[in-house]
């Protein structure tokens, strides 16, 4: 099943990405999300619509957990359930930047399965079913073997850094930021970063599909606190991410405060 849900999230993502393809650069409408969530558009609802429309239909016993998708907690009694990020780095999608991204992925038993992140203006489709390896454009995926913190190349947002995240120093970092955290994901698993960090509370659309393929790339991923992440429960947060080479991914957490 899990080889066949692949193949459904991905036929999904490229027609998400077609889709968002007619939006970008073309002055969507938008609004403000309450709460100070950021931005949503136009483009995020119509792929949203389409992807629920198109993934339920193929798999109707399957629950539901979208971004953009009010909560339904009938989800919490499927057995498998899809959790989208219809467009994740809405913002950076609304700027013209080509680094937004589609996160699609099916969750068994509170782990996920099969995943699917899809650049469609940068042609990256990564993929990955568990126990079947991480892939990008159907090219194996390996990540960074480093194993010393100090000097490593890291995805981040600029607070991760703060004194007050870390039990000693603040380690010397290489740091850089994608504003798609399944992206972020992504590039670790691709070996173009050692590390990913999201301190903040995560939610499942922005970790799920990357989490998979990150470790089927070998590398780590856990909350800031070095427990497993855990998918599809009544409150979709984690508590942040942590993720990197097995060997970083422990002195990561060994180092944070």
């Amino acid at each position: 099943m899990p080889a066949r849900d692949l193949a459904l999230l991905t036929t999904a993502a490229l027609e998400a990405g077609k889709l968002a393809r007619r939006y970008w650069c073309r002055d969507p409408q938008t609004w403000e999300k309450p709460d100070h969530q950021g931005p949503v558009s136009e483009a995020d609802l119509a792929i949203d619509r389409m992807l629920r429309q198109m993934l339920t239909a193929a798999r109707p016993g399957y629950g539901w957990l979208s971004e953009e998708t009010e909560d339904d907690p009938a989800r919490l009694g499927a057995e498998r359930v899809f959790i989208v990020d219809p467009i994740d780095g809405t913002r950076t999608f609304l700027e013209g930047d080509r680094s937004f991204a589609h996160a699609l992925a099916v969750a068994e038993a509170g782990r996920v399965v099969a995943a699917v992140v899809f650049l469609p203006l940068r042609d990256k489709l990564y993929s990955a079913i568990r126990g079947g390896g991480a892939y990008l454009n159907g090219a194996a995926l390996r990540t960074s073997s480093r194993s010393a913190l100090d000097g490593a190349s890291v995805l981040a947002p600029r607070p991760a850094l703060d004194p007050g995240h870390w039990a000693g120093p603040v380690p010397h970092l290489h740091r850089a930021l994608r504003a798609s955290l399944a992206y972020r994901l992504c590039l670790v698993a691709e070996g173009r970063y050692d590390a990913a960090l999201a301190l903040r509370d995560s939610w499942d659309w922005d970790t799920a599909a990357g989490s998979l393929i990150l470790e089927e790339a070998g590398a780590r991923i856990s909350d800031r606190l070095g427990d497993p992440l855990a998918f599809n429960t009544p409150v979709p947060l984690s508590r942040g991410v942590v993720a990197g080479a097995p060997l970083l991914h422990a002195e990561i957490l060994s180092r944070l405060a």
